[in-house]
C-alpha cells in the first residue's frame, strides 16, 4: 500500500496541517458576523426611538354635517366646477400650481365658471388632515383660499415626508397669509372643524370618487389633474348640458 503523503515544505514540520486548512469558520466570517449584529442593534434602536406615526381616525360622535366646501368665484356663475382635492395629493399640487391660475384668471374672474373645493383626505397622507383643519381654520378668518394656496405651494415643508409634526410648518404657513395666530391656535387645539372635514370625505365617498384630485361639471366626473384647454373643454360643454344632480348652495369662503 502507498504511504499518505504530507506537506513537509520549509519552515514546516512533517504531519502538520496549517491554519488555513483547518476546518470550520475562518476570520472572515467571523468579522462579517460581528458587522450584521451591530448593524442589526442599531436598527432595533432606531425603530424604538422613531416617532410614531398613527393614522387619523374618524369621530363618531361628531353630528352630521352637510357638504358645502368652499367656493370661488361668484355664486351665480353658470357653471359650477367641484374640485375633489387632498392637500398632500402631489397631482393636487401639480394642477393648484400649473392650471388652476389660468382657471382663475380666465374663467373664475370672468364669470364663467365657480369653484367649490371639496378638501378629500385620503388616508395615505398622514399629515393631510391637520392641512384641511388649518385651511377650515383659516376659513374663519375670511383666508380660506390664501391658506390653500399656501399649503399647496409649500407642501414639501408639511406633508408626510417632511415631517412627524405637521402643525408646527403649517402653523408658519397660516402666520405668512396674515391670520391672528391667537384664534388660530384655539381653533387647531380644539379640531374646532373636525365634523366639517368629516362631511367632505363623506360626500367624496357617497359619489365614488376614488382619487384626487376628480372634477365634476355639473355631473360629469373627471378624476386627472387637467390641463387649462381641457379643463375649458369640459366647461364649455357643461354650459350646454343640463346638471346631473343637486349642487351644494352654500356660499363659504367667497372670494371673487
Amino acid at each position: 500500500m502507498a504511504k499518505q503523503e504530507r506537506d513537509g515544505g520549509r519552515g514546516r514540520r512533517p504531519g502538520v496541517v496549517t491554519a488555513a486548512k483547518r476546518g470550520g469558520p475562518g476570520r472572515g466570517f467571523w468579522i462579517a458576523l460581528g458587522v450584521l449584529a451591530l448593524l442589526g442593534v442599531t436598527g432595533l434602536s432606531w425603530m424604538a426611538s422613531r416617532p410614531k406615526v398613527q393614522a387619523t381616525r374618524l369621530d363618531p360622535t361628531l353630528p352630521p354635517m352637510k357638504a358645502e366646501g368652499y367656493l370661488l368665484g361668484s355664486p351665480t356663475a353658470p357653471v359650477e366646477v367641484i374640485e375633489f382635492a387632498d392637500f398632500e395629493c402631489p397631482a393636487c399640487g401639480q394642477y393648484t400650481t400649473l392650471t388652476e391660475p389660468d382657471v382663475r384668471a380666465r374663467l373664475v374672474n370672468t364669470g364663467q365658471v365657480r369653484i367649490r373645493y371639496i378638501d378629500y383626505p385620503l388616508p395615505m397622507h398622514k399629515n393631510t388632515w391637520d392641512a384641511s383643519l388649518a385651511a377650515a381654520c383659516a376659513n374663519d378668518q375670511g383666508k380660506f383660499w390664501e391658506m390653500h394656496d399656501a399649503l399647496f405651494a409649500a407642501q414639501d415643508r408639511w406633508n408626510t415626508e417632511a415631517t412627524n409634526r405637521p402643525r408646527g410648518p403649517i402653523g408658519d404657513l397660516a402666520k405668512s397669509v396674515g391670520l391672528d395666530m391667537t384664534k388660530y391656535g384655539a381653533c387647531m387645539d380644539a379640531d374646532t372643524h373636525r365634523a366639517k372635514i368629516q362631511s367632505h370625505l363623506a360626500e367624496a365617498e357617497k359619489r365614488n370618487i376614488t382619487s384626487t384630485p376628480t372634477f365634476v361639471f355639473n355631473g360629469t366626473v373627471v378624476p386627472s389633474a387637467l390641463p387649462y384647454d381641457t379643463f375649458k373643454r369640459y366647461v364649455d360643454a357643461a354650459k350646454t348640458a343640463p346638471a346631473a344632480a343637486a349642487r351644494p348652495d352654500s356660499t363659504t369662503g367667497t372670494k371673487k
